[in-house]
């Protein structure tokens, strides 16, 4: 499909705005193609509101799918209010389930949407499967894109699971407020956490799969752990939950509650934001340099200063810094 720039966007975003799904699904379609597409979408995307984003990560097999759609149903009841208050209500849920690529058709191979089945006929929930694109953090490139357009198209809250790719699983903290990071009984020591990176990552720890027995050990291990690392201004929760049954569900909502209350108190949630808007700012700049290099790789001047390396004239330094400089 052509990465070609849809003629005009804006009523395309108009429609989506006013719940229909057809149009939003066609803007997301056109922010994966990337190219001129992409830009032209992205650009009203970042006119919005940005959406306060829960990044589900743990490794595969960890029902992080499961929570995942049962977490929405919690999501739609709203944020919980403290003692004696009203929560705020939440309109509509945007799901964005990040999947390995198919070799076949580049589409998302798992498509997570099918496990997600009971919400597919509620008009206020927007699920997508999208896929990595070869892309080793386990995160598309798209994906801050996408995010910030469901944002656009009136959904408050955003919820990214990531394909759980072992170390690289890191990556969603770059793109989400709150990140939870799910393990199941019996997941390793904690040596393999601090290889994985979760420790720094994690805002909420979720041990699902807690019918099953070693339930004990993996929260005595994370508290260890979170004990023996630097103390911060916020301590990451476990909470306990069985995903197949609910349980423990509602407790994993408020503790993502807490720690979004805990960012809007102390201000990081707005330092958080600007930290994610220099890195999205340093992804489009490499991207674009990239494409620069590949348009100088193809001239006349890559081609001489190659024969200059093979003739020993320069060295591969050298060579860049002429062609950089020309």
């Amino acid at each position: 499909m052509s990465g070609r720039a849809p003629a005009d966007p804006d009523p395309l975003l108009a429609r989506a705005r006013e719940g229909d799904r057809v149009a939003l699904a066609r803007l997301l379609s056109h922010i994966e193609r990337g190219g001129e597409a992409a830009l032209a979408v992205a650009r009203l995307a970042y006119r919005a509101d940005v959406p306060y984003t829960v990044g589900m990560t743990g490794a595969p097999g960890s029902g992080k799918s499961t929570l995942t759609d049962k977490l929405i149903l919690e999501a739609r009841a709203g944020w919980p209010g403290g003692e004696g208050e009203q929560g705020e209500d939440i309109a509509q849920v945007g799901v964005l389930a990040v999947d390995p690529t198919s070799p076949f058709s580049g589409g998302a191979i798992l498509a997570d949407r099918v496990r997600m089945g009971q919400h597919a006929l509620d008009p206020t929930v927007f699920i997508r499967s999208m896929a990595t694109r070869g892309h080793l953090g386990g995160l598309s490139l798209a994906v801050p894109d996408a995010i910030r357009l469901l944002g656009a198209a009136g959904m408050p809250v955003v919820i990214v699971e990531t394909v759980g790719v072992g170390q690289m699983e890191v990556e969603i903290a770059s793109a989400a407020d709150t990140t939870v990071v799910v393990v199941t009984p019996g997941w390793g020591d904690s040596m393999q956490a601090n290889k994985a990176g979760l420790l720094e990552i994690a805002n909420v720890f979720v041990i699902n799969k807690a019918d099953r027995p070693g339930v004990r050990e993996a929260r005595r291990d994370l508290e260890q752990m979170l004990d023996m690392s630097r103390p911060g201004p916020w301590r990451p929760e476990i909470v306990e939950t069985t995903a197949s049954s609910g349980e423990g569900i509602g407790d994993l909502w408020h503790a993502v509650a807490r720690h979004r209350d805990h960012l809007r108190d102390s201000g990081r949630l707005a330092l958080r934001r600007s930290d994610r808007l220099a890195q999205e700012l340093r992804r489009v700049l490499l991207a674009r340099a990239a494409a620069r290099m590949d348009e100088l790789a193809a001239g006349e001047e890559f081609t001489t200063a190659v024969k200059a390396l093979a003739a020993g004239e320069l060295d591969p330094y050298q060579a860049a810094d002429r062609l950089l400089a020309e």
